[in-house]
């Protein structure tokens, strides 16, 4: 049967990551930076070249590296650095450097105080390296004394947080690729993957518990839940059962498929895709990373990728996903595919690191 391809579309709260600031009357040069003055030759990257170019630079530069992030339109690396001396290596290695302010070890520090001053239930942080700030965002739940607290905290680390506020309500999207079911929760399969040489899939860890038995959208046993890991992490392992189909592909909802051969790191601005059972295919950009967010109910999750694109209640655990990349599993987030909102995504690289699974 074909599915209709629901039309993609970017939230509209967010825009891309330079695009904002543009928009914004910020340029590269005014971002809380300084633009790297010598004339040099910039490599054009794709963004997963991109990211291991980063991760490159910060091993050899150490506390000098400062933050990275994908500038899309000119299909460059930049990096944030702390002194000229850094900056230097990176045009060396055909990055576009930026000194900035805050070093990564100061809004680590940032971080960890909101951490222990502001952890409270609609809160969201996470580390932005365009602006060069910790980025906190509060969700419509977030007010009275709790609005007045959270404003008090940010406040006090003055150029290293900024707090902005979201319509939307923060929570997993728990309702969930293609539709999965369990004891009457629809979630949706995040990849197909091998353990010990068997075929299993992973989605969020908050859709079910260990044990769980699951079916496909037509009813059919496919398999039983063998880890779920939820809160502080959102993944989950099923190790699939009898002869179930299992291509390592996504679901386009428009009869065709994406075929994934890896699993890759997110980086701020890349260009990423969801799949999920509700709202179908929609597109967006990373514009965080390291999120934390704080749903409620000590429901606290850390280490997650935040994007501009657009999820709702059934999309838990789908695919998110840039060419053949694996990249993340829908959380959770706030707002929706009509107004537009902001979602967070597990890491894949890092469920299949703690699970001892692969891409297959």
């Amino acid at each position: 049967m074909k599915h209709r391809r629901i039309p993609k579309r970017r939230a509209a709260m967010a825009g891309g990551a330079v695009a904002a600031l543009v928009a914004a009357g910020v340029t590269f040069q005014t971002a809380n930076a300084s633009e790297d003055a010598p004339a040099v030759t910039v490599k054009t990257l794709s963004a997963s070249a991109a990211g291991n170019l980063a991760s490159t630079l910060n091993k050899s530069l150490g506390g000098d590296a400062a933050g990275a992030y994908y500038d899309a339109e000119a299909k460059a690396l930049v990096m944030n650095v702390v002194d000229e001396a850094a900056a230097a290596a990176v045009r060396e290695a055909g990055g576009k450097a930026r000194v900035v302010e805050n070093s990564l070890a100061e809004l680590k520090t940032a971080r960890q105080t909101l951490t222990d001053r502001a952890t409270i239930p609609g809160t969201s942080w996470a580390t932005d390296p365009v602006t060069n700030k910790v980025v906190v965002t509060a969700d419509r739940t977030v007010e009275g004394a709790d609005l007045t607290k959270l404003q008090a905290v940010v406040k006090g680390l003055g150029s290293k947080a900024e707090l902005r506020k979201t319509a939307g309500e923060f929570k997993p999207f728990v309702a969930g690729g293609d539709a999965i079911h369990s004891g009457g929760g629809r979630c949706s399969l995040g990849f197909n993957v091998v353990k010990d040489g068997a075929p299993h899939f992973i989605t969020a860890g908050h859709c079910g518990e260990t044990g769980s038995e699951w079916s496909d959208s037509a009813g059919a046993a496919i398999g039983s839940m063998v880890d779920s890991q939820f809160p502080e992490n959102d993944f989950a392992l099923v190790k699939y059962s009898g002869d179930t189909a299992h291509p390592s592909e996504v679901d386009l909802y428009d009869g065709s498929t994406q075929q994934i051969t890896e699993a890759g790191d997110a980086t701020v601005g890349m260009q990423v895709t969801r799949s999920g059972s509700t709202t179908q295919v929609h597109d967006g950009e990373v514009t965080g990373l390291d999120a934390t967010v704080n749903y409620g109910d000590g429901q606290i999750v850390n280490g997650l990728i935040q994007t501009n694109v657009c999820a709702e209640p059934g999309d838990s655990g789908g695919s998110l996903f840039a060419g053949d990349a694996a990249i993340g599993l829908t959380s959770g987030g706030s707002g929706d595919c009509s107004a537009g909102g902001e979602t967070f995504f597990q890491p894949v690289t890092e469920a299949l690191q703690v699970l001892g699974a692969e891409i297959g």
